[in-house]
C-alpha cells in the first residue's frame, strides 16, 4: 500500500511516500480503506521527534492521527462496525498511521461518519474535535451561563471549540486575527480580540474557562482574566506529571515535567484557580455524539486547505507555519 512515513526523526525531508505492508486487523480492531486524514500540530512534533520523552515509536512509522475513511474488515470481536461502513476515527496514540491507503483502528476509537460530510470533511474533525470536546466538557465542565476565551478561535481546535461553547450556552471569547474576526462570529464568539491590535486582559475578565492553544506568554497573561476557582485548560508547552502518571510513564519524568511546569503550577496556587494540561484521548463513543450533532446542523468543520498524499511534506509544513484558518486535510483516495 502507498504510505507517507519516516525510517528516523527529523525535518521535512525525512518525509518519505512509498510502498509498505499492509496492516491487519487484531481483535478488536477494524481495517479501514482511508479517503482522507487530516494534518495536525503533533505529526510534524512526533516526525521532529520532539514527543520521544513520552511517546516512542518503531521505523519505518506511518504519520498521521486521524482519518475517514471506509471499513474493508473488521477482526475478532469487533462487532459494532462492518465492512462497508463509512466511518471516522482519532488512532491511539501508541499506534498511529492515517498517511496511507490503509489504516488500523480499534472499534472502540472509531464512529460512523456524519452523512451530511465529504471524507474530506470528516477528516477534519477526530482529532480537533475530541480535543475541544474534551478541553472544555471533560476537564472544563462549562455550561450555561458561564464564560469561557478560547484562544486561536481560528485555528483546526479553536474553531470546533467556538461552536461547541455556543452550544453549551456560555458567553464565547476569542483571539483572533482581524482577518478572521468574522468567521470567528460566525462560528459562536460573542466577544472578539483582534490579538495583534488589543490585550486579551484588557477586553475579558471574571472567566470561568480559560482555553490555551499558545502556551509562553499567552498562558500567563491568562490567569489574569480567571475569576476564583477558576480553570484554564492548555494543549500547549509541556505536559505535566498527571499525565505521565496516566500513562504509565517513569515517575521521575512526571517529577521533572512538573519541575518544568513550576512557575505555572504556581501561578495557578498564588491566584485560586485550577491548571489543567490536555493530551486529548480517543473515543468513539464522544466523537459518535460529536458526529450526530454534526448531522443535527449543530456544527461544521472548517477547511484551510486540502493536499494529495503526494505532497503530505507540504502539508505537514503549511500546518508548522502556524497560518491555517482551520484545518488542513490529505486527500489519500482521490475522486
Amino acid at each position: 500500500m502507498k504510505a507517507a512515513f519516516i525510517r528516523r526523526h527529523g525535518g521535512r525531508d525525512v518525509v518519505e511516500l512509498g510502498e509498505l505492508a499492509e496492516p491487519r486487523a487484531g481483535p478488536g480492531e477494524l481495517l479501514v480503506e482511508v479517503h482522507a486524514a487530516s494534518v495536525n500540530p503533533v505529526d510534524y512534533k512526533i516526525r521532529d521527534g520532539m514527543l520521544k520523552p513520552i511517546l516512542s515509536f518503531g521505523f519505518p512509522l506511518i504519520l498521521g492521527n486521524d482519518f475517514s475513511g471506509v471499513v474493508r474488515a473488521a477482526g475478532p470481536g469487533a462487532t459494532r462496525l462492518r465492512p462497508g461502513d463509512a466511518v471516522f476515527a482519532r488512532m491511539d496514540k501508541k499506534r498511529i498511521g492515517a498517511f496511507a491507503e490503509l489504516a488500523v483502528v480499534a472499534e472502540a476509537d472509531a464512529a460512523p461518519k456524519p452523512a451530511n460530510l465529504s471524507h474530506v470533511e470528516a477528516a477534519a474533525v477526530p482529532l480537533a474535535g475530541l480535543t475541544a470536546w474534551q478541553a472544555l466538557f471533560e476537564i472544563g465542565g462549562l455550561g450555561v451561563g458561564q464564560k469561557v476565551l478560547i484562544h486561536a478561535g481560528s485555528g483546526g481546535v479553536g474553531s470546533f471549540a467556538l461552536q461547541f461553547a455556543r452550544h453549551a450556552g456560555a458567553t464565547v471569547a476569542t483571539t483572533v486575527g482581524a482577518r478572521n474576526a468574522e468567521l470567528a462570529r460566525s462560528l459562536g464568539a460573542d466577544i472578539v480580540i483582534d490579538y495583534k491590535a488589543q490585550r486579551f486582559e484588557d477586553v475579558v475578565g471574571e472567566c470561568d474557562l480559560v482555553f490555551d492553544t499558545q502556551a509562553g506568554d499567552v498562558r500567563r497573561r491568562s490567569f489574569a482574566v480567571l475569576k476564583r476557582g477558576g480553570t484554564l485548560v492548555s494543549i500547549a508547552g509541556k505536559p505535566d506529571s498527571r499525565l505521565a502518571r496516566e500513562w504509565g510513564l517513569n515517575p521521575l519524568l512526571g517529577l521533572l515535567l512538573d519541575l518544568l511546569n513550576f512557575q505555572t503550577l504556581r501561578q495557578a496556587r498564588r491566584q485560586g484557580v485550577r491548571y489543567e494540561y490536555l493530551f486529548m484521548h480517543p473515543s468513539g463513543a464522544q466523537l459518535e455524539e460529536i458526529g450526530r450533532l454534526i448531522e443535527a446542523g449543530k456544527f461544521r468543520p472548517v477547511i484551510d486547505r486540502v493536499f494529495p498524499l503526494e505532497q503530505v511534506r507540504e502539508a505537514l509544513s503549511h500546518v508548522e507555519a502556524g497560518h491555517a484558518t482551520g484545518k488542513v486535510v490529505v486527500a489519500v483516495k482521490l475522486g
